[in-house]
């Protein structure tokens, strides 16, 4: 899964959990600069897989809500097979080099 993948799934799961986290927030919880995160969310809205929504958070300031669609939903839900499935593979390798690593050491 490219890392692309990867943080189009951190970020549909941020929104699915807090619809109306701030850029900065997502950016925040994800491990990546506001303007990654920015380029990021962008392309997920231009996917058709985040709605962006306006409310009112004070008198002052304007807000967003991103809602993911019915289209983000399922492609949130593929995306994290595809990452479960990565993420198997190599607790796999890992697991065999350190039965490997194990042997190694007790024989010699």
């Amino acid at each position: 899964m490219p890392p692309t993948d990867e943080l189009s799934v951190a970020i549909l799961r941020q929104l699915e959990a807090s619809p109306d986290a701030s850029q900065r927030e997502l950016a925040r919880s994800t491990g990546v600069s506001l303007g990654k995160l920015n380029f990021a969310l962008r392309a997920l809205v231009d996917k058709g897989w985040v709605k962006v929504g306006n409310f009112s958070r004070s008198q002052h300031k304007l807000g967003y809500a991103y809602l993911l669609t019915p289209r983000g939903i399922e492609a949130k839900a593929k995306l994290t097979q595809a990452f479960l499935a990565r993420k198997m593979s190599e607790y796999d390798a890992l697991r065999a080099e350190i039965e490997r690593l194990q042997r190694e050491v007790e024989s010699g």
